[in-house]
């Protein structure tokens, strides 16, 4: 899972294997370190749970975005790229997008593994 960071949103890309993953276990997760030091990290997290619009959670270290059950199983099962939505922050809006992760064009097929094909993949520019 890959995570893009902008102001006031969040990406989250996820491939094939870990949707698959976050469907059957209901959360997959990632850490990034910083540095020595314990807390010197970011944990960011999606789960799916209950029926509320997309939520976020955060504290201390760790980031989570939490699909609603029924949009997590669209989305999965589906040809959406991607979900997105909205939380409310002290700063206005918080802007959240999960999608599908996508080959690259420009990649080699190393690079590209866990992906999903791109509907662009033989276009020619």
């Amino acid at each position: 899972m890959k995570l893009r960071i902008k102001g006031d949103s969040l990406r989250l890309r996820v491939g094939p294997a870990e949707l698959q993953r976050l469907i059957e276990t209901g959360r997959i997760e990632e850490t990034v370190h910083f540095g020595l030091e314990e807390d010197a990290r970011l944990t960011y997290a999606l789960e799916v749970g209950g029926e509320e619009p997309i939520a976020v959670r955060h504290a201390g270290t760790r980031v989570v975005v939490i699909l609603p059950v029924e949009m997590a199983r669209a989305w999965a099962r589906g040809e959406d790229v991607g979900v997105y939505g909205g939380v409310a922050v002290s700063s206005g809006r918080l802007e959240i997008a999960v999608e599908k992760d996508w080959a690259c064009l420009d990649k080699s097929d190393g690079e590209n593994a866990d992906t999903f094909p791109n509907p662009n993949q033989g276009a020619s520019c």
